[in-house]
């Protein structure tokens, strides 16, 4: 086990799967006491006992929450507090889409969507730093996609939301840069997780690993260098 982070504090939402626990198990891998949210609390309770078994030595807690809801980002908080006494890190990653024209969509499917993947790592961050404030810096890395970047038919909602985390990313780099808050995001092409909700297998895809790996090359930089943004996809992508 690397000492990296060690001691650092970590929140980590959208965790029970994917990009999110492959996350959560690098940071407690490198030293770091995490604190893993998703909504399905089964699912989030077996990732919490995984990250354990991986993780002897540190602390690693679940917290079941909807970020898309504010008042429900306030208690993941006050349970952060209550747990750590506080956060270094937080990784925005929690996110869904849905896919179909714009006239197809329904305003339910839209706000709950942009909840998600938009409001709620505004509210996560807006939580964070007010403790930043305290412990005098900390990093924030939202997970975004190439889909933040690259409009597609169907996509309109998904595209609004990752086009609009993308913007909120380097604004709030640009405001809170010199508080010794770093602010950066990852934008990554297809990769293999349930984000269809079944398992992708694709070995052709980018692995969930590969992204954790990116996000300790964030936090590894040494604190006169920031690492705004990242943009990753396949080596050889399927050909249609």
């Amino acid at each position: 086990m690397s000492n990296l982070l060690a001691n650092k504090r970590a929140v980590v939402t959208g965790a029970s799967r994917g990009i999110g626990l492959a996350v959560a198990h690098a940071l407690a891998a490198n030293g770091a006491d995490v604190l893993l949210s998703a909504r399905d609390r089964q699912r989030l309770d077996q990732a919490v006992q995984q990250v354990r078994a991986q993780a002897p030595g540190r602390k690693i807690v679940g917290h079941a929450s909807d970020v898309g809801v504010s008042s429900q980002v306030v208690e993941l908080f006050e349970a952060v507090d209550r747990e750590f006494g506080g956060i270094d890190i937080l990784i925005n990653n929690a996110g869904f889409g849905i896919f179909r024209a714009t006239a197809e969509l329904a305003i339910e499917e839209w706000d709950r969507l942009i909840g998600t993947n938009l409001s709620g790592p505004f509210y996560c961050s807006r939580e964070a730093l007010h403790r930043f404030e305290k412990s005098r810096g900390g990093s924030i890395i939202n997970i975004s996609s190439l889909a933040g970047r690259n409009p597609f038919a169907g996509g309109a909602a998904y595209n609004a939301s990752k086009f609009g985390l993308n913007g909120f990313s380097e604004a709030m780099m640009l405001d809170h840069r010199n508080d010794n808050v770093r602010v950066s995001y990852i934008m990554p092409g297809s990769v293999a997780t349930h984000f269809g909700g079944q398992p992708d297998t694709s070995d052709w895809k980018i692995a969930p690993e590969d992204i954790a790996e990116l996000v300790l090359d964030v936090l590894r930089m040494p604190a006169r260098t920031l690492i705004s943004r990242i943009e990753v996809r396949p080596s050889r992508p399927q050909k249609y």
